[in-house]
């Protein structure tokens, strides 16, 4: 998840703080949230979640930088790269 994708802002009826300019991020395992979801709609929901909520479980526990790489069930997105340092 080196990419990072815009966030969609909304309009608060407290507006901006002024000066303060720091952007949301979504998060780590939002994609895999995502896919789960996809899940949902794409069949017989006992047969489709299972799968993709195993990677989403596994990314929210994971720590930073250490998300599965497996790739995406329905999303057409590349999945998480490990960088490895070579010695």
């Amino acid at each position: 998840m080196g990419e990072t994708r815009p966030v969609p802002r909304r309009e608060s009826p407290w507006g901006m703080p002024e000066g303060e300019h720091r952007q949301p991020k979504a998060h780590r395992c939002n994609d895999r949230a995502e896919d789960v979801i996809q899940a949902c709609f794409e069949g017989n929901p006992f047969k489709t979640v299972p799968g993709p909520f195993k990677l989403f479980w596994q990314c929210m526990r994971s720590k930073p930088g250490e998300e599965p790489t497996e790739p995406y069930t329905y999303l057409q997105l590349d999945p998480a790269k490990r960088e490895v340092e070579l010695e």
